[in-house]
């Protein structure tokens, strides 16, 4: 069956099934709550209560299924160890002292603290200053979409693109990466970027900076224009010049929205994973917790410790994401 004539066939049958479960769950409530008879005003105060529950259900389903299931049963594996024969025992917390004693673990919590401190302020900050200055040209639009475009391209897609920019040939020998190019251009010798101890971490961070600086600037590009004119009127009036119209009037006004760019971008930086993965996979001290948890998984088949590592990123993700909707919901009221 061809791909369109699959993809259409989903389609239908996904409709199908959603105008099937509609009717359907109308048909049982008028079924076992009749809306006629003596008790037809109590059955229809019944239905009502019942009917939202019901449109809730599959998904409530769907989140049970995939994502409680997943967190329930990896933290289950986290407890126990895997025997020979395919069986499982008790562990108790033998994983997590495990996987602390292990000097990767804390490389990988080290990097991911770097990663946490570098990548989510330079991406707001350079996602504030391309939504401020392209307001103010005439080809804004065509800017914002060059600064955007990245946003289309998948980790693992950007992170070939910049291997190549930070590709290594020997001295002598044509240099097709460009940031080396550039470097013997001007009279130095090739660097091979991503094995330099410490600062290999900070060319990785450059292709997220890269990606989510985009995403920065569409959201803030929004907010800055969601600011009454009156208000940066009257601060013209009064004889603000640019920098402290910026700063001190528009900055505080959008607070609340940077606040949350900055947040999104930080859950995204815990979970990082395809740009290490594909350009040096931990390698040379680079390994952060989701290539660790990864190698732990499915390269040493390792399941306690890969599910213990797993249960800390989540730990990590979870007070950050559950601020991150308090503030989205106070931005939406």
């Amino acid at each position: 069956m061809a791909p369109a004539l699959q993809g259409l066939l989903t389609i239908v049958i996904g409709i199908s099934v959603c105008i099937g479960y509609f009717l359907g769950s109308n048909l049982l409530l008028d079924t076992l709550f009749p809306p006629r008879g003596p008790r037809a005003g109590r059955n229809i105060n019944i239905a009502n209560m019942v009917r939202p529950w019901l449109f809730l259900f599959p998904a409530m389903f769907a989140l049970g299924l995939y994502l409680a299931y997943p967190v329930v049963e990896t933290l289950r594996l986290s407890l126990t160890e895997r025997v020979p024969g395919g069986g499982y025992v008790w562990a108790g917390f033998d994983n997590y002292i495990q996987m602390a004693n292990e000097p990767k673990f804390w490389e990988a919590i080290i990097n991911n603290m770097l990663w946490l401190l570098v990548v989510p302020g330079l991406a707001t900050v350079f996602g504030l200053l391309a939504a401020q200055l392209t307001d103010r040209i005439k080809w804004g639009n065509i800017a914002k979409s060059i600064i955007f475009m990245p946003m289309a391209i998948s980790f693992v897609g950007a992170s070939v693109i910049w291997k190549l920019v930070y590709d290594a040939r020997p001295a002598g020998q044509e240099q097709i990466g460009i940031l080396n190019a550039i470097v013997v251009a001007l009279g130095g010798q090739p660097e091979t970027w991503l094995t330099i101890p410490f600062w290999n971490n900070f060319f990785l961070m450059a292709v997220l900076v890269w990606i989510q600086t985009g995403f920065a600037m569409v959201i803030l590009s929004a907010a800055l224009r969601g600011i009454p004119e009156e208000t940066i009127e009257a601060a013209i009036v009064d004889g603000a010049n640019p920098m402290q119209i910026f700063f001190k009037i528009k900055v505080p006004q959008i607070k609340g929205t940077i606040m949350v760019v900055w947040t999104t971008i930080t859950i995204i930086v815990l979970k990082i994973f395809d740009i290490v993965f594909a350009m040096t996979n931990g390698q040379w001290g680079t390994q952060v917790l989701a290539n660790y948890m990864y190698a732990k998984l499915f390269v040493a088949r390792d399941w306690g410790v890969g599910s213990a590592s797993a249960i800390v990123i989540m730990v990590l993700v979870l007070p950050i994401l559950v601020w991150n909707v308090r503030n989205a919901r106070k931005e939406m009221n």
